[in-house]
């Protein structure tokens, strides 16, 4: 037994802006039965035209209708335009998140002077950041490079930012992050920790280790040789 087909009739409206609101503002009011476009209006033509022979009598009854034509053009304004606005309001408001900043040294020659810092700001919605690298409370401009900002999978987005340089004693350095999530901005140090005060503090730490191992060992041989020196009590019952 064969069943008949079973078709779906769909209206879908669309608005499609050029630039926002301030550009164009395209209304689209679509008719489709089954998997097919049968009329539409487009509010650039400003009336219904039939996409195939099915939709003729419609698109043709419609726009006989003057007050169809006249509800479909001010909706441009009481749909599209409105909304639009109170969306983009709505949304901006909501979906904000603020940045996870850190700073990352690296090293490619163990022997060389230069450090490559990099400032990584991720996590943060919308796109557009600033990022400033800061030594000793002074902005950095020469060896700084910037990466590409980047949308992750979550629709967050993330941004780099190096400064190559030779940290000395007593630097400190600053990643200073600017967005819209935050009213402050958001600032990370560092401190290079190959300093002559670093290296002061790692060697006291190895000698003062060695030193205890040695005073171990020869309380260890003191001990043991105190115990050699002392005689034995003699067995229960073998004298007198």
């Amino acid at each position: 037994m064969q069943h008949a087909p079973h078709f779906l009739a769909q209206q879908k409206c669309e608005c499609r802006f050029a630039n926002g609101t301030a550009g164009e503002v395209r209304l689209l009011d679509r008719y489709f039965y089954g998997r097919q476009e049968i009329a539409g209006f487009d509010s650039r033509r400003g009336w219904y035209e039939a996409v195939t022979e099915l939709g003729e009598p419609t698109a043709q009854d419609w726009n006989s209708q003057k007050e169809v034509m006249d509800y479909l053009r001010v909706q441009m304004d009481l749909f599209c335009r409105y909304n639009y606005e109170a969306l983009q309001q709505r949304f901006f408001a909501a979906s904000t998140a603020e940045p996870l900043v850190k700073i990352s040294p690296t090293k490619g020659d163990p022997l060389a002077h230069h450090t490559l810092l990099i400032c990584t700001a991720a996590g943060y919605y919308p796109p557009g950041i600033d990022i400033k690298w800061l030594k000793n409370g002074q902005e950095q401009t020469q060896g700084v490079g910037y990466d590409d900002e980047i949308q992750n999978a979550d629709w967050t987005y993330q941004y780099q930012a190096m400064l190559e340089t030779v940290p000395q004693r007593g630097d400190v350095y600053a990643c200073q992050v600017e967005h819209k999530s935050v009213k402050e901005p958001i600032s990370v140090q560092w401190e290079p920790q190959t300093s002559d005060s670093a290296k002061s503090k790692l060697w006291t730490g190895a000698v003062g280790a060695v030193l205890g191992l040695v005073f171990v060992a020869v309380g260890l041989y003191l001990y043991l040789k105190s115990r050699k020196a002392t005689p034995l009590p003699p067995p229960t019952g073998l004298l007198g």
